[in-house]
C-alpha cells in the first residue's frame, strides 16, 4: 500500500492539450449563411455589419428567392448546415411562409430570405443604409471544387483512314 501511495506521489499528471474551438460566430457564420443561401440559388445575397447600429444582432445576411418551395429550400440549408457542421440552432425565428419573409436569428447573425417582391417592399438595405457591407464571394463546397480540378478527358474519336474507309466499303458491298 506505501508503495502506491508513493507511485502517486512521483508520477507527474498528464494533461492533453485541447484543440482550440473553431470560431463560428459574427462574420465567419454570416458569411457561411450567405453560401449556404448561395447553394440553394438565392439571389441578391448582402451581408451587412450593423455592429454599434443594431442592439440585437451583429450582421445581416439579406437574401432574395423567387419561389415558395425556394424560400423553404434556403431557411431548411442554412439550419441543417448550421446545426450539422457548426452545431448551431436558431435562437428565434419566423417560420411563417406565407408572409413571404423569413428570419432566422444565430446571435451575432441575423438571416434575412425574402420573396423578391416583399424585399423590394421593406428595403432593409435602404433602412439600414448607415451599416457598410461585407464582401464576400460563394466558395465552392470541397466536393464541387475537388470535381472542377479533376477534368475528364474526353477522347476524340479516332478518324478512319483512307485504308479502312475502303476496307469497310468493300466489307458492305460483300454483305450485299
Amino acid at each position: 500500500m506505501a508503495k502506491k501511495a508513493a507511485s502517486k506521489k512521483t508520477a507527474k499528471p498528464t494533461t492533453v492539450a485541447a484543440a482550440a474551438p473553431s470560431k463560428f460566430e459574427g462574420e465567419a457564420m454570416a458569411k457561411a449563411a450567405a453560401n449556404y443561401a448561395d447553394d440553394k440559388k438565392a439571389e441578391d445575397i448582402v451581408i451587412m455589419d450593423v455592429r454599434g447600429i443594431s442592439p440585437v444582432t451583429d450582421y445581416f445576411v439579406i437574401c432574395s428567392v423567387t419561389s415558395m418551395p425556394q424560400l423553404r429550400a434556403v431557411r431548411d440549408e442554412i439550419e441543417y448546415q448550421f446545426k450539422t457542421e457548426h452545431n448551431a440552432r436558431p435562437l428565434a425565428g419566423d417560420r411563417n411562409l406565407e408572409s413571404l419573409w423569413l428570419i432566422l436569428h444565430y446571435g451575432d447573425v441575423m438571416i434575412h430570405v425574402f420573396h423578391k417582391e416583399k424585399r423590394d417592399f421593406y428595403a432593409l438595405e435602404d433602412l439600414w443604409s448607415d451599416a457598410p457591407v461585407v464582401s464576400w464571394s460563394p466558395t465552392l463546397p470541397a466536393a464541387a471544387a475537388a470535381a472542377k480540378k479533376v477534368t475528364a478527358v474526353k477522347k476524340a474519336p479516332a478518324k478512319k483512314t483512307a485504308a479502312k474507309k475502303a476496307a469497310s466499303k468493300k466489307a458492305t458491298k460483300k454483305a450485299k
